[in-house]
């Protein structure tokens, strides 16, 4: 089941820079796993998006509370709710 978090972040950026390795190798063995459909920032800095694949939304909650981020503490609201996909344009998304 694929659940949608909508999270944003503490308006620290030297925090955000210090923890944003961490958080993207964790992001990326994520993906690897197949726990991660997409993410990304918002181009305000103000949070960011991101759709997982899990079992749960206990176990989706959990993958974000071991983000990096989630333990530094620059998430500082997160909602986080099933959410069904309907469109995909694939093409687009190859030039991410």
């Amino acid at each position: 089941m694929k659940f949608a978090s909508h999270i944003d972040y503490a308006a620290d950026a030297a925090k955000i820079a210090a923890l944003r390795p961490e958080h993207r190798a964790y992001l990326s063995e994520l993906f690897k796993q197949g726990k991660l459909l997409a993410a990304g920032p918002f181009t305000d800095d103000s949070g960011a998006l991101f759709v997982y694949e899990a079992a749960s939304l206990e176990e989706a909650l959990k993958l974000v509370a071991d983000d990096p981020f989630a333990i530094g503490g620059v998430f500082t609201r997160v909602v986080t709710k099933p959410w069904k996909l309907v469109f995909v344009n694939a093409e687009a998304l190859g030039q991410a």
